[in-house]
């Protein structure tokens, strides 16, 4: 990645070599020293020469650090960081842990705190003077300097066991967070500082996340890895720098606005970058508050999913909207509907059809084809313009968080035995954002499964008591990876016509 500071090497071109030999510059370098009067041309060379004096070493020497990847940050910009939210001498302090009654809110302003409380996750707060150990794949803090210079014994206050963290939000599903990194925290000695010598100083704490898992799919990027992400560092409103595990050029480039969103520094690739970074502080891991949920009292600042959203739009929005269709949307329209057009399986087998009813009720259709490998950002254009989303099951219903809040509606068809996964991935989502949910579950004689299984067979006939049987293997294999549905037009019709009826009765605003 290049480096955001000036190139050393500029300014010794043409006008360098003019002082040197007058060899430069259309061949009057000569003639303009030449007229220089003498006390001037020395007088020049020796600012030249203190110049080099002065700065050289701090370029020269191995043991000054200096920060080839952030932008660099003045010297007095620099504030305290603290866990419990206090103040610091130079205005706010930096808050690492922004959780309402975490067991780490009465941690001081040095030391390791864990709150392994939550089922889905642990988060681990170091404040202080963090260093990388990029060998071992370890944090460590630093005691902090004595007035005389010398470290001082404040690590002798901090736990002596080494905690050890998987920053990823499903530690429930064993097999799964075997394959996650793990980082190690513990406390330095002092007469560790030579070994871990700062390649890279940081002005800001870092978080540390993982672009493994299940990041691949949309609803997983989302849901466990950027939703609790914003929710452990949005307090700090991008004075983080990401220290990401299994960084990948794919989601570096697919998420590149949410990744600039949560910070303003580049990230830094931990697997690879064996430099020792340093910090004032770290966060490993992050908050977790249900299946794409944001929980207001659980956030010192009372945040929401309609926050999440506003993050979204704030990284997404094209706000260079022509005045004619800004003009366009002021007047009297159809609502509008989004149906998303699916691949594979759980395919609407009759979308022509349902296409042309939600039009003859009075919807304005746009058909939202699925892994089409447009960027997000044109994603959020088309979903942000619906009135109504609707779509089978899926991770693209993920995108219901482009949606305007307090006005729009999602439409989740479930096909047969989804029901209950479809309404706890998306119901609990819609009604955070003040949105409407309604969910249509397809009926046996609506799905494909009709052609694969007797009518008396227990996946059609009684799809609860065949997945209690048979497991989620079943629910996977079957009713999520192995049928489409055919929609019953006359009933469908019913739940569209609610919707079109809802969406006339909003005030007309703009997206």
């Amino acid at each position: 990645m290049a480096s955001k500071l000036p190139d050393a090497t500029k300014g010794l071109g043409a006008g360098g070599m003019d002082v040197e030999d007058g060899s430069g510059g259309g061949g009057g370098g000569k003639k303009v020293a030449g007229r220089w009067p003498g006390f001037v041309h020395f007088f020049f060379v020796l600012t030249v020469v203190t110049c080099a004096l002065v700065y050289a070493p701090r370029f020269l020497s191995p043991t000054v650090p200096v920060d080839f990847l952030g932008p660099r940050q003045p010297s007095s910009g620099r504030l305290p960081v603290r866990v419990d939210g206090g103040r610091g001498n130079e205005g706010d302090a930096l808050v690492l842990d922004n959780q309402v009654n975490s067991p780490c809110a009465s941690m001081g302003a040095h030391g390791i705190c864990c709150d392994r409380s939550d089922f889905n996750t642990d988060v681990c707060f170091m404040a202080g003077e963090v260093r990388t150990d990029a060998a071992s794949l370890s944090f460590l803090l630093f005691p902090p300097q004595a007035p005389n210079g010398t470290a001082n014994d404040a690590n002798a206050t901090v736990a002596e066991k080494e905690e050890r963290v998987r920053p990823y939000t499903r530690k429930w599903e064993k097999h799964l967070m075997a394959n996650i990194q793990e980082v190690r925290l513990r406390a330095a000695r002092p007469d560790e500082a030579d070994a871990h010598r700062c390649d890279v100083r940081h002005d800001a704490p870092a978080l540390v996340m993982t672009a493994g898992g299940y990041t691949g799919n949309l609803f997983h990027a989302f849901n466990d890895g950027f939703l609790p992400a914003w929710l452990t560092v949005q307090h700090l409103r991008r004075r983080v720098v990401l220290a990401v595990l299994a960084y990948n050029p794919w989601w570096a480039g697919t998420f590149r606005e949410l990744v600039s969103g949560l910070s303003d520094h580049h990230v830094i690739d931990l697997l690879h970058d064996k430099r020792t970074h340093c910090f004032p502080g770290a966060i490993v891991g992050t908050r977790f508050h249900g299946i794409l949920a944001v929980e207001p009292a659980r956030t010192k600042d009372n945040r929401t999913l309609v926050d999440f959203h506003d993050f979204l739009a704030g990284g997404y929005k094209d706000d260079s909207t022509p005045p004619e269709a800004t003009q366009q949307q002021q007047q009297p329209r159809r609502p509008r509907l989004g149906l998303y057009s699916r691949k594979g399986t759980r395919v609407i087998e009759n979308e022509a059809a349902v296409a042309r009813l939600a039009e003859s009720v009075g919807f304005d259709v746009s058909i939202l084809e699925t892994a089409n490998g447009a960027p997000l950002s044109s994603e959020y254009a088309a979903v942000s313009a619906c009135d109504v989303l609707v779509g089978v099951h899926g991770a693209d219903l993920t995108k219901l968080l482009f949606l305007r809040p307090r006005r729009a509606a999602l439409l989740q068809i479930a096909p047969l035995g989804v029901p209950h996964v479809a309404r706890g991935c998306y119901e609990k989502a819609t009604a955070m954002m003040e949105m409407q949910y309604e969910q249509y579950d397809a009926a046996a004689n609506e799905s494909s499964l009709v052609r694969k299984y007797p009518a008396d067979d227990v996946v059609l006939r009684d799809p609860e008591a065949a997945t209690r049987e048979r497991g989620w293997d079943l629910t996977a294999r079957v009713y999520l990876g192995g049928q489409n549905v055919s929609l019953d037009l006359g009933r469908f019709g019913d739940t569209l016509r609610r919707l079109h009826s809802r969406a006339l009765r909003l005030p007309v605003a703009g997206p």
